[in-house]
């Protein structure tokens, strides 16, 4: 385990909650649905804006949902989304994941989504997760993988932009090819009973494709990911400019496609 952190890479940049905004339990852990039962206690790990976590707790209800986040900034509006969703179980607190708050056996279910990619030591993170969860229950991850992003029409600027990316999350401690990692993660953690699997994100139509271009065009010059590729001198302003411009081409591209993977685990503590 390390004593610091990694940093988030994407940071809480207005463009970077317009993706976590849209998230839900349906899109984004459907692998989990079907194991989830009224009553059950459930910890939310790096919940961000709170859209999964409202979901999860309408799943368990009347089960206690205790959602944490690294950032204590993002956690009022976590809070403000569960109260305008009206869920009334569900209790946001600042926590890092590889030293969690909780007894062992706190929890029924311990989810993580679009996490343990980015942090230097996912193996210890899986192990917290499973103190905190019963034996017999589950712990569920999912993670991207950039390695494995297609889009149409192909651009070459694009293409750097993918080796950025990757060049990025490694300088800072993360694991841009986490989603095909995360069986290995969990055996070493542990887990003998894993159920691995994978889903994708696709967006296609125009307006899908305005709202993931737009973002990425913003992320690329104004987000903690731009912030961190100058800094560790893997892109200049005109670089960063020119991949920003690449995703609103794509954008504005009536075949514009693209695919992003992810791999998923659930696994019996």
């Amino acid at each position: 385990m390390t004593d610091e952190p990694s940093p988030y890479l994407h940071g809480h940049h207005d463009s970077v909650l317009q993706s976590h905004r849209w998230r839900t339990a349906a899109n984004s852990c459907g692998y989990l649905l079907d194991h989830l039962r009224p009553g059950m206690t459930l910890l939310d790990v790096g919940c961000g804006p709170g859209t999964i976590t409202v979901d999860l707790a309408a799943a368990v209800a009347p089960g206690e949902v205790v959602a944490v986040d690294r950032a204590a900034g993002i956690l009022a509006e976590a809070q403000a989304t569960a109260a305008a969703g009206g869920v009334g179980t569900v209790s946001f607190e600042v926590a890092d994941v590889l030293a969690l708050p909780y007894a062992d056996g706190r929890f029924d279910v311990v989810h993580a989504h679009q996490v343990l990619q980015h942090l230097a030591d996912p193996v210890a993170a899986l192990r917290e997760m499973r103190r905190v969860c019963r034996p017999g229950g589950v712990v569920a991850a999912r993670d991207g993988d950039y390695g494995g992003f297609l889009w149409t029409p192909p651009d070459p600027v694009l293409d750097q932009w993918r080796d950025l990316y990757v060049a990025v999350a490694r300088a800072i401690g993360g694991d841009p090819l986490g989603g095909r990692r995360l069986l290995a993660w969990a055996r070493q953690a542990g887990f003998t009973d894993i159920r691995a699997s994978a889903s994708t994100w696709v967006y296609a139509t125009s307006n899908e494709r305005q709202w993931w271009g737009r973002s990425w065009a913003d992320r690329a010059t104004r987000s903690a990911f731009a912030d961190a590729a100058r800094s560790h001198g893997l892109a200049t302003d005109a670089e960063l400019a020119a991949i920003a411009d690449a995703w609103r081409r794509w954008a504005e591209s009536d075949t514009g496609w693209i695919v992003i993977p992810s791999g998923e685990i659930l696994c019996r503590a």
